[in-house]
């Protein structure tokens, strides 16, 4: 049997990722102890019944305590009063990394709570469900998905190559990225596709009570994957957006030009400019199935209940 990577593993949070984290180090002995935190009683007594931890507690100072890696799995808004209550207790040379969807936000608001013998490492599981708390995770989640990390100019490499190959064991691939340049892809591939389904099924809801009209029931594929993303955790998109305001504004403002561009060829019935567009974006389509992050099965490969 192999060595674990950790000894003592701490995941601050426990929802869906940090619960997947919790059931794949488990059954895989990833980490010799794994320590699992949040703040909810009733969330730590369904973690328990789950069995995703050797230890329970709602206090961070306790939770970190001899970790020797800690994750936080809790929404960005948090990282700044988290990392003040966990810093002093950290041990030498530990590893605190996250799941977060922004990077640079993270690392300034924990930079100033951690002390120097610690190894700040940000990481990214661009993974996940619509669905949320610890009785949604599960061991796969991870599988073939990428996890990227951004530490800063300067992290100390070990720790890198340590939290690579756990992420490796999780099932993800790996990539290391700038902490700016992440925020700024992460605003185009991830944030805005969810602030968009947001605005639609909202509209979309709106239309339903001002007109009385049957718009959620001859709802067509396309919304209900819209209501899909849209049904994603509210408190976690809210401190993204608001932890990643410049790129996403950034990114926003190209949407609208080029959504500008398609209403102007509606109008004027430029149909050679639609065909167009509509052709180069089917090709990516096309890409991300051959990339393996899809799949080209009927609806998507979910599965309706008749099914």
């Amino acid at each position: 049997m192999a060595e674990a990577i950790f000894k003592r593993l701490c995941l601050i949070g426990i929802g869906l990722i940090g619960s997947s984290i919790a059931l794949r180090a488990r059954r895989d002995r990833l980490a010799e102890t794994i320590v699992v935190q949040t703040r909810r009683k009733e969330t730590l007594e369904k973690a328990k019944a789950r069995n995703l931890g050797d230890v329970y507690t709602d206090s961070v100072a306790e939770a970190v305590k001899d970790a020797d890696c800690v994750i936080l799995c809790i929404p960005v808004g948090a990282f700044s009063q988290v990392g003040e209550r966990m810093g002093p207790h950290l041990a030498k040379e530990a590893i605190v990394s996250d799941v977060g969807s922004v990077k640079r936000s993270v690392i300034d608001q924990l930079r100033p709570h951690l002390p120097d013998h610690v190894h700040l490492v940000p990481g990214h599981p661009i993974a996940g469900t619509e669905y949320s708390g610890p009785e949604a995770g599960f061991t796969t989640l991870f599988d073939e998905r990428w996890c990227l990390l951004t530490p800063d100019a300067g992290a100390d490499a070990d720790a890198i190559q340590r939290l690579t190959a756990f992420w490796k064991a999780l099932g993800s691939y790996v990539d290391v990225m700038e902490p700016d340049h992440h925020d700024r892809v992460l605003a185009v591939v991830s944030h805005i596709p969810h602030l968009i389904a947001y605005n639609i099924v909202g509209t979309a809801s709106d239309l339903e009570e001002i007109t009385q009209s049957e718009v959620i029931k001859f709802s067509a594929s396309g919304f209900r994957d819209f209501t899909r993303i849209a049904a994603s955790d509210p408190v976690m998109w809210r401190d993204v957006f608001l932890h990643n305001k410049d790129a996403v504004l950034e990114m926003l403002g190209r949407f609208s030009e080029d959504l500008s561009a398609l209403q102007r060829a509606i109008r004027w019935g430029d149909g050679d400019l639609l065909f167009d567009h509509f052709t180069k974006t089917r090709a990516i389509r096309r890409g991300i199935i051959e990339a393996g992050q899809e799949t080209d099965a009927p609806n998507f490969g979910r599965y309706t209940i008749e099914d």
